[in-house]
């Protein structure tokens, strides 16, 4: 059976997210996770694909990425991760695959939900209790979103830059945002729509992204749909 193309539109958000195979170690080393970051930023600048938020994990990426051209993120994807593949293979004398499967992607409303993926997204080493604050974890772009250092990878969203009129304003206000954590029901449709690989949004933004890709994009009910019963009272 044919897989479903991903909902990709030009200038809308995606966050992505990839596994290692068997949940297996992709970072093995401060190198591996060097590495990946400098292959992805090349992939992306040879790409046009601006990177807004990432956290680099043991055996998972995720990444808030916006494409120029939709056609793009697929070839970016699959350059970025066979590089990183061959280098892994090489550096760490072993063969075969590393990805568990294909990527995940889910678009995401700017509106609505865009500041709190930059949140999960950055958030996640602290969930995990790798750190006590994202700052302090060094292969997540939190350090560049607030202001500490700066990182070729990331380039600000438009609704990140409307955080204040300057650098100071807006990193004082995304160090607030960030620090007020996530609430449990966010997760949960985060994780929803990034597993079915649906628009994460308000019912306009999936209307709006349904008519442009021709394609249903809301999140589907668990089970199997049920069957239409003719009452007869």
């Amino acid at each position: 059976m044919p897989r479903c193309p991903r909902l990709i539109v030009a200038g809308i958000p995606l966050h992505i997210t990839q596994r290692g195979a068997d949940r297996a170690a992709i970072f093995i080393d401060t190198e591996d996770f060097a590495l990946y970051r400098e292959l992805l930023a090349a992939a992306a600048a040879s790409h046009d694909i601006n990177v807004h938020a990432y956290a680099l994990m043991s055996n998972h990426v995720h990444l808030l990425i916006s494409v120029t051209r939709a056609s793009d993120l697929a070839v970016a994807m699959r350059l970025l991760n066979h590089r990183y593949v061959i280098a892994f293979n090489r550096r760490h004398r072993r063969t075969g695959t590393l990805w568990e499967s294909r990527f995940r992607s889910c678009l995401v409303d700017t509106e609505r939900y865009l500041l709190t993926l930059y949140r999960y997204i950055e958030l996640n080493p602290v969930r995990i209790e790798i750190v006590d604050a994202p700052e302090r974890y060094p292969w997540s772009s939190a350090r560049a979103n607030l202001g500490i250092i700066a990182d070729p990878c990331v380039t600000p969203h438009p609704v990140y830059l409307a955080l204040g009129i300057d650098v100071a304003a807006r990193v004082k206000a995304y160090g607030e945002w960030l620090g007020s954590g996530i609430a449990d029901d966010d997760l949960a449709v985060i994780r929803t729509h990034i597993q079915q690989q649906r628009a994460l949004g308000s019912p306009h933004f999936q209307e709006m992204v349904a008519k442009i890709l021709k394609r249903p994009v809301a999140v589907r009910p668990r089970g199997r749909p049920r069957k239409r019963v003719d009452r007869i009272w």
